[in-house]
């Protein structure tokens, strides 16, 4: 099922004849195995590549209309496109994106961003915050639950039995033994002692600059780097345009592509659906278990 603007879906190149064949969304009629579509009208004229605020209440709308679904069962999952967070904010809306917001949404207090792609799957301990918030914002309490978040939907989503997850340090060399930091002593070292007391299977802090060779990820399901550059960048050069951006710890399913709006790309006819197709499929995948 498609949530927008039909007649907005129906301006991208090459697709107004399609739109005019799909159906409305119907929420009393059976499920079918057919795409429909369930029209949201714009707040605002839209002109392709032009953000506008007036449409910012509209975009969250949507997030809220797809989320509302899930959690009652209406819908399986949700896939979305990415969102500007900057013209969002220029609304007048705090908004720092797609996992934080839905998992406000949800209730959910800790949620956890991984993007999974080219053979890898890589979570972050935080996601969207400045740099220079990074070491205070990674608390044990934090780092506890993100690895419990972690492990649980290892095995929830992509059935792991027992998720081997490697967990990289903060600083340079893990901090060269306190000389480069004592995140790794003081919080993050301690923490994964503690798990692994309680039975999950964590290896690290480990240097992030060999977090990612293939020895190190020979036995390893997933990394948890502790910033948004630290892994990101290395999963997007092996995957980019075909990875896939989950959210965990949320009630629903939630999947999306690994990339940006690219605004100077609209109306081009040059957009790459192959991240939007992965999450799709994933999504999928994930909702009906024989399909993994």
């Amino acid at each position: 099922m498609l949530l927008g603007d039909r007649r907005l879906l129906g301006r991208v190149r090459g697709t107004k004849r399609l739109m005019n064949s799909l159906p409305d969304y119907d929420p009393a009629a059976p499920a079918r195995r057919r795409v429909e579509v369930l029209h949201a009208p714009l707040a605002a004229p839209c002109t392709t590549g032009r953000l506008d605020t007036a449409n910012a209440r509209y975009v969250l709308g949507l997030l809220d209309r797809a989320t509302d679904g899930c959690l009652s069962g209406e819908f399986d999952a949700m896939v979305t496109a990415p969102v500007h967070k900057g013209i969002v904010n220029d609304a007048g809306i705090s908004f720092s994106g797609h996992t934080e917001y839905l998992a406000g949404r949800c209730g959910v207090r800790r949620p956890v961003m991984m993007l999974a792609g080219g053979g890898l799957r890589v979570a972050l301990a935080t996601t969207h915050l400045p740099l220079a918030e990074v070491p205070a914002a990674i608390t044990a309490d934090m780092l506890a639950s993100v690895l419990r978040i972690l492990d649980a939907d290892l095995r929830r989503l992509f059935a792991i039995r027992r998720p081997r997850i490697l967990v990289c340090g903060l600083n340079p060399h893990a901090g060269e033994g306190g000389h480069l930091g004592r995140e790794e002593i003081d919080v993050i070292g301690p923490v994964v002692a503690r798990l692994r007391r309680s039975g999950l299977d964590l290896r690290g802090p480990v240097p992030a600059d060999t977090a990612f060779l293939p020895a190190q990820l020979a036995d390893c399901d997933a990394v948890l780097a502790m910033y948004h550059d630290q892994g990101l960048p290395v999963l997007k050069r092996a995957a980019f345009g075909d990875a896939v951006n989950l959210t965990l710890g949320l009630p629903i399913v939630r999947t999306s592509v690994d990339h940006g709006t690219a605004l100077e790309l609209a109306g081009s006819g040059r957009v790459d659906p192959g991240s939007m197709l992965a999450a799709l499929d994933m999504a999928a995948r994930i909702c009906r278990p024989s399909r993994r």
